[in-house]
């Protein structure tokens, strides 16, 4: 929501400044130089990246339509889910956890938890290392490693697609500049006629390098911005079932796996000692 009222206040200022110099819009219509900018940038989009991080960054952009889903809310579902699993697995052992960890989406544990259950990284995530600790193949002290190579690839996977973006950004002034010049070849093919027809030629061609720098500045690289905190947000996430399994690893009780999970959180979205106690007792009811 806050990238359209970003946009609309950009795209608004820059055009109600030039209104105010009684500007006209009409001028800065140049549908050839959107044509030419927009074709060559996306172009070149293609040309660079593979058809995964293409559709990634669609679906990157239109997650920016809605709010941050990394809220205290989901931090809450995320402690409740996470004392549940590991309190069950005190109860019964990590025995009693395989057949969840194995067919997480029959689980009546995940089932309960909307946001998690759905997660397509957190919840192999933690099933995963639950059952990398269930068969005894890795030592608690190598567990550590293991999952930070694991969050680490994933980050590396992420960032490729605001990575992409921005180098478009950061291209698009030069085809701004493409589009000048090709005005500009145009405008010296009418080098004779009246000095209204010219005058309206190099506007028309100066829109080009406008249209560059706008784009750029003003909406994509913003935009790359804005995609890459939601993916910092997304390896916070991640990174508090880090915390919260490796002091599962190492013995610790339930309550205290998750306090260290919770303390991991950013202040802003952290649930206070109390409402965990109070979410932490609503599942053992």
């Amino acid at each position: 929501m806050f990238v359209i009222v970003g946009l609309v206040v950009v795209f608004g200022s820059i055009l109600f400044g030039y209104t105010m110099h009684h500007g006209h819009i009409v001028v800065l219509l140049q549908w050839s130089e959107f044509i030419i900018i927009g074709g060559s940038a996306l172009g070149a989009f293609l040309v660079s990246n593979p058809m995964s991080v293409v559709m990634g960054s669609v679906r990157s952009v239109l997650a920016l339509l809605k709010a941050n889903p990394y809220s205290e809310k989901a931090y809450a579902e995320l402690l409740q889910v996470l004392y549940e699993v590991f309190q069950k697995a005190r109860k019964d052992g990590l025995v009693g956890l395989e057949s969840h960890i194995e067919e997480p989406e029959k689980s009546e544990i995940f089932k309960k938890y909307e946001f998690f259950g759905k997660h397509k990284h957190a919840l192999p995530f933690l099933c995963d290392t639950l059952k990398v600790l269930l068969t005894g193949a890795v030592e608690d002290h190598h567990l550590a490693e293991i999952l930070d190579l694991d969050l680490e690839r994933q980050m590396e996977e992420s960032k490729a697609i605001p990575a992409a973006l921005a180098k478009i950004g950061d291209a698009l002034p030069g085809f701004g500049i493409v589009a000048a010049v090709l005005g500009v070849v145009i405008t010296m093919g009418s080098i004779g006629g009246s000095a209204s027809e010219i005058g309206e030629k190099v506007a028309a061609a100066l829109v080009g390098t406008f249209l560059g720098i706008l784009l750029s500045y003003g909406m994509v690289n913003p935009i790359a911005n804005a995609i890459e905190a939601r993916l910092r947000s997304e390896n916070d996430y991640m990174a508090c079932i880090r915390t919260a399994l490796l002091a599962f690893a190492r013995g610790d009780a339930p309550m205290t796996c998750v306090e260290f999970a919770r303390r991991n959180i950013e202040p802003v979205e952290r649930p206070t000692f109390a409402e965990l106690e109070s979410l932490t007792r609503r599942r053992a009811a």
